[in-house]
């Protein structure tokens, strides 16, 4: 797989942290953007599977009855 460039900008205090970052990781800035964009987009598909997956239950009839939902909001509510 090849690589392309970009630019980014980004905030000075985050630049700052980033870089902090990098020297205790003894990791270059350029390593830990990539473990960033390689985590958001891990989330992003798994996130758009959980939500086809939602829909095609939604789609079939299958909901969590007004039980089901009662004993998860109790268990929010009360921890």
């Amino acid at each position: 797989m090849g690589t392309e460039a970009f630019s980014v900008r980004a905030d000075s205090k985050k630049v700052k942290q980033l870089d902090r970052i990098a020297k205790q990781q003894d990791r270059s800035r350029n390593y830990l953007v990539n473990q960033a964009i390689d985590q958001l987009l891990e989330l992003h598909a798994w996130q758009s599977e959980r939500v086809k997956v939602g829909i095609k239950a939604a789609e079939e009839g299958r909901f969590a009855s007004d039980a089901d939902m009662a004993r998860i909001f109790n268990k929010f509510e009360n921890a």
